[in-house]
């Protein structure tokens, strides 16, 4: 992104003049929300928020906490498409929305952090509050001025203020804000064409990562029509609909029989074999992505834009050529992966396949990283189409996943999300919003296995000692049920399949505390790694 600095915005007038300013432009913007963590620096921005919102023009949230703050903004992006901005007073609490910035432009959101600051004589001063906020995102937000921002992730705007401000008696007049659209890219796919009509003796391999819900449509045609095997995540919304061209077992499948070409659709997929292909560079990749990154450091090819856009602008597609014959054996590998669950039926791989059949009829699920989102993807069911499934996929972090869960399922009933305990307890504030939001039939889902046990899948660190190991692991014995009586929620523990008949809902949000059972689970790894491609 191209940053280039500009002077904190200063009024003419008043602290009060600043801040009706500051929210026309941002209504002119297309800015529809809101989320609010105040303090005495920003009062005058919160005053004028709440007119506003009182006349129609906008919608307010309200958070203690910015980190969360920020990161229940981002999950509003994720739900409406439009830019919604987070609002801070100065000092630390504007370090604070840095975790939610980077995840934002690497998710290409349209996320504004609107932070107040003291005037510019305090910097450099040693003033209480008073920090070095101009440019604090460096490249992960743009710092031009609202009027130029394209919307293609985050931008900051840094407002001096007074503290003291006189509000105006007079009624202000204030213009709900449209629908705005971002900026459109001239597509070129004349290249990406070529490439996708050119032989290659070892096949194609479609992998799909994080889609946008307008961009599912044309990406399940051009698979089908394409017919090259596909891995689908489950954030694509088109897992279950195109099990017919899955891969099961795909990272064990790919990496004994490493296709030709892998076309990447949306975002990073996060299965083992992307990792991966950063070793072998004979894997010829193009990625067709919102952010234009290419997810990998070692030499491969994108193109920028909608997927919908992409794809309707290559036109007809001949089928692919699969050389390789990479769904030979699928039937089979699904076939033990059902075995396996079944012979382990309270492991962690055996509780997601249960949570899946109650978590799919619901409004929406969000996978949390990092074992969630890849147990889900391998071992949920496949029967029943699940299309509105998030996570946060642009910088993999395990930060903000409630409250990212929480901004974008705010309006939904039903809602389901399925984290793991540490990244619970990293996010804690989170349900401090509940209150705001829907929350018939809400279920928060936690993996407790009391420490971050996916290191124990990574062979890597097994050499390491007893002591490296438990801080890598970090044991607890924290009680979820007493973060559940915090914030007004039900708790219901699960050992078992059965156990879930107890989940009935009556209208306050539930946390579902899995507990699976540690033999059953490294039973299962253990026959899971002795499983053949």
């Amino acid at each position: 992104m191209d940053i280039s600095r500009c002077m904190p915005y200063q009024s003419a007038v008043t602290s009060w003049d600043t801040a009706v300013d500051v929210v026309k432009r941002c209504l002119q913007a297309g800015v529809g929300e809101f989320v609010i963590c105040a303090g005495a620096r920003n009062a005058a921005l919160v005053e004028a928020l709440a007119r506003a919102e009182s006349a129609g023009c906008t919608r307010l949230w309200r958070h203690f906490e910015e980190r969360s703050a920020g990161f229940f903004a981002l999950g509003r992006t994720m739900e409406t498409g439009l830019p919604c901005a987070v609002v801070t007073t100065s000092g630390t609490a504007v370090a604070e929305l840095l975790p939610a910035i980077i995840e934002a432009f690497y998710q290409n959101r349209p996320l504004l952090a609107i932070t107040a600051d003291r005037p510019a004589a305090c910097r450099g001063s040693g003033a209480p509050q008073a920090i070095e906020q101009q440019g604090i995102f460096g490249q992960y937000a743009n710092d031009r001025p609202i009027a130029t921002w394209d919307l293609r992730g985050p931008c900051h705007w840094n407002i001096e203020l007074d503290e003291d401000f006189s509000p105006d008696t007079n009624p202000t007049v204030w213009e709900k804000p449209d629908r705005v659209a971002g900026s459109k890219d001239r597509l070129d796919v004349a290249a990406l064409a070529r490439w996708l009509r050119e032989d290659h003796y070892q096949g194609f391999a479609v992998m799909i990562g994080g889609l946008e819900a307008e961009e599912r449509e044309e990406v399940f045609h051009f698979c089908r029509d394409f017919g090259a095997p596909v891995v689908a995540e489950a954030t694509s919304g088109l897992r279950e609909a195109l099990q017919g061209l899955a891969i099961h077992d795909a990272d064990r499948v790919l990496k004994a029989r490493p296709p030709g070409k892998i076309l990447r659709l949306g975002e990073v997929p996060s299965g083992r074999f992307w990792r991966d292909l950063e070793n072998l560079p004979d894997v010829s990749v193009w990625s067709l992505c919102r952010n234009g990154l290419p997810g990998l450091a070692r030499e491969s090819h994108v193109t920028r834009g909608p997927l919908h856009r992409v794809i309707k602008a290559l036109g007809d597609v001949e089928a692919a050529e699969d050389a390789m014959d990479l769904l030979v054996g699928s039937s089979a590998r699904a076939v033990r992966i059902e075995e396996l669950l079944e012979t382990y039926p309270d492991s962690e791989p055996a509780l997601m396949r249960t949570i899946s059949h109650f978590a799919c009829i619901g409004g929406g699920v969000f996978l949390g990283n990092s074992m969630p989102i890849r147990e889900w993807n391998l071992f949920a069911q496949w029967k029943r189409p699940v299309m509105a499934v998030r996570a946060n996929r642009g910088a993999n972090g395990i930060d903000g996943q409630i409250s990212t869960w929480l901004g974008w399922s705010a309006g939904a009933s039903d809602a389901w999300a399925i984290i793991g305990d540490l990244t619970a307890l990293y996010d804690a504030a989170a349900p401090f919003v509940l209150d705001q939001i829907q929350r018939e039939g809400r279920t928060l889902a936690v993996i407790q296995n009391h420490g971050g046990r996916i290191f124990e899948r990574l062979p890597r660190l097994n050499a390491m000692s007893s002591r490296a190991a438990e801080c890598l692991i970090n044991p607890h014995h924290a009680n979820l049920a007493g973060l559940a009586a915090l914030w007004g929620m039900r708790h219901l523990r699960v050992r078992t399949a059965d156990d879930m008949d107890a989940l009935t809902p009556d209208g306050v949000p539930m946390l579902l505390e899995i507990t699976p059972d540690p033999k059953q689970t490294k039973s299962f790894w253990a026959d899971w790694d002795q499983l053949k491609s």
